[in-house]
């Protein structure tokens, strides 16, 4: 705070020190120091108490006075010549004249004069500044609904301040920044408007937002509103029948899954790349086949819409062979597994006409040989008894 000499005191008036404000109530105080003489400077919200105290050291009984800014006397020593009767003694000593001021308004605004009557005379000045708190916040928007991937503004405004406000931005736990202006109304008021714009995901439907107001005389004023996004669908297949495996013969049951906002106004089934199996009922988000096989392999795709837009899931139908019944063999091979796709590794059928076959031919061609060998060996057996002895020694001649 600049120093001023008083009017009586030729140049000669008093230093003033100057200290950081500590609050203390509806009211700031900043420390006014001089030889002799010291006050305080004083914030108070309007409508509330001020106090200003005059304080002497080491009185030789000079006489205390207070002024307005006006330079008209409010008290003095114990006596109030002004017929404001907002002003009341708080206290009088030889080392303090200390008096409150209330319901205090923008009008009482101003530098206070504390006077001792000495020679020469000291002053020490208290600057009264009034606080006004703006109004509760008004809080807008461009649009009350929004679709994911685009972008809103939301304003705040702060109105009839003094100083002037500010103004934060919370989306949730997270703060943002939105771009402020400043306008002076009447008498040093200070109307305040963010603006703040944002693109919102379906991840921000449904939270809030804060504007929150920063100022000296007002603790906590904040407006809230909630964000109402709209998203295209999230859809998901799911295989209600069977729990396993699909395999020939028996029956498929899948249901879509879909939720957006707005819901889905609607589901459709269609087979990728193919049309879908005559024989299939559709009967909302669910699709059945009865009796499968394999013909009926191919991607099925559920596609769900709503204003936002479509999104779709798939699923990939393969069917298995249908479980075959095999006797079960003398000596099992636990290390030959076998997969149970259709197509690959599937057990091999026994063709017993072929096993009959192949039987008839061994036998037919054991019977051929023992009718040649019979003929043989019945042709030697008579050229032996034809010869006689000759048979003995001719016979390795042959």
């Amino acid at each position: 705070m600049s120093t001023e000499p008083g009017p009586q005191s030729n140049g000669l008036g008093s230093r003033f020190q100057r200290a950081l404000p500590s609050v203390g109530g509806a009211a700031e105080t900043l420390s006014v120091e001089g030889q002799n003489l010291g006050t305080d400077n004083v914030s108070v919200i309007e409508g509330e108490m001020a106090t200003i105290s005059c304080r002497v050291k080491n009185n030789d009984d000079s006489v205390i006075q207070l002024l307005n800014p006006n330079r008209q006397t409010i008290y003095f020593r114990d006596v109030r010549p002004l017929k404001d009767s907002r002003f009341q003694l708080v206290n009088f000593s030889d080392n303090e004249l200390r008096v409150s001021l209330s319901n205090v308004s923008l009008s009482d605004e101003g530098r206070y004069v504390c006077q001792l009557y000495t020679d020469p005379p000291q002053e020490a000045y208290a600057d009264i500044t009034v606080l006004v708190p703006p109004g509760s916040p008004i809080m807008d928007s461009r649009e009350d609904v929004v679709s994911e991937g685009n972008e809103t503004e939301l304003t705040c405004t702060a109105m009839g301040s003094k100083p002037a406000a500010s103004i934060r931005w919370m989306k949730g736990e997270q703060e943002l920044t939105g771009e402020m202006t400043v306008d002076e109304t009447y008498d040093r008021m200070f109307t305040v408007t963010s603006r703040l714009r944002l693109i919102v995901s379906k991840e921000d439907d449904g939270k809030p937002v804060s504007c929150i107001i920063d100022h000296p005389a007002v603790k906590d004023l904040r407006a809230q509103r909630y964000l109402e996004v709209l998203y295209q669908p999230e859809v998901k297949i799911v295989q209600a029948f069977p729990e396993g495996l699909t395999r020939e013969g028996e029956n498929l049951e899948l249901t879509c899954i879909a939720k957006g906002k707005p819901q889905p106004y609607q589901i459709s089934w269609l087979r990728v790349d193919d049309d879908v199996p005559s024989h299939t009922v559709i009967t909302g988000s669910d699709l059945f086949i009865e009796n499968l096989n394999k013909s009926y392999n191919g991607t099925y795709r559920c596609v769900a819409s709503n204003t936002v837009g479509d999104a779709y899931d798939d699923y990939i139908l393969f069917v298995y062979d249908a479980p075959t019944t095999i006797p079960t063999p003398t000596t099992l091979n636990l290390d030959n597994t076998q997969d149970s796709r259709a197509g690959e590794g599937a057990p091999q059928k026994i063709d017993h006409a072929v096993i009959g076959g192949v039987v008839a031919v061994v036998m037919f061609a054991i019977l051929c040989a023992l009718i040649v060998l019979g003929r043989y060996f019945a042709r030697h057996k008579g050229i032996r008894a034809h010869l006689g002895p000759l048979a003995v020694t001719m016979l390795p001649l042959a």
